[in-house]
């Protein structure tokens, strides 16, 4: 497998850059110094019908490889702002460009070294349009609200991604 060789800068617990930088490796994360954060964009994409996107993820990815998720997103790397970042990652995992974007939570997980900035991105684009990248998704769906809660509360959900939108999701039961 070829992989991309991504630079990170790291961040304190309070959110703020130290200077230093970290070279991902397939499932290195947890090489991250303790105390110290990678930035990490998580996506929640609703399209103006108010269908969610759901996507399938790569059985090469290291962690929840097949898995559907409710969320678009991944690593900033070195210099990016978590916004251009999130609008980065939008694109290149489904080729879609938000017509709005909510910052709806930032969560530190010590567990996987993560500084989670998480958005509702709302879209208007044809819902055929979607590109999946190589490598990161396998498969797509829009899904109704009720479908999205249905999805969110079933076994196979992201259990950690449910956290970053808890209070979204209970916004909308």
């Amino acid at each position: 497998m070829e992989e991309n060789i991504e630079i990170w800068d790291l961040y304190d617990a309070d959110g703020n850059r130290t200077g230093e930088t970290f070279v991902r490796g397939y499932g290195n994360y947890m090489k991250i110094p303790e105390g110290r954060f990678h930035l990490v964009v998580d996506l929640l994409v609703l399209h103006e019908d108010g269908s969610y996107l759901l996507t399938k993820r790569s059985d090469i990815k290291d962690i929840y490889p097949g898995y559907w998720e409710a969320s678009a997103g991944g690593s900033a790397i070195k210099g990016e702002e978590p916004l251009e970042a999130a609008k980065r990652e939008l694109f290149e995992e489904t080729g879609l460009t938000p017509d709005s974007m909510e910052l709806v939570g930032i969560i530190f997980k010590d567990s996987s070294r993560s500084m989670y900035y998480s958005y509702l991105v709302k879209v208007s684009c044809d819902k055929d349009s979607i590109v999946l990248q190589e490598g990161e998704t396998t498969d797509y769906k829009w899904v109704t609200r009720e479908g999205f809660l249905d999805y969110v509360d079933s076994d196979d959900a992201m259990k950690t991604h449910n956290l970053r939108y808890e209070k979204y999701i209970n916004s909308i039961r």
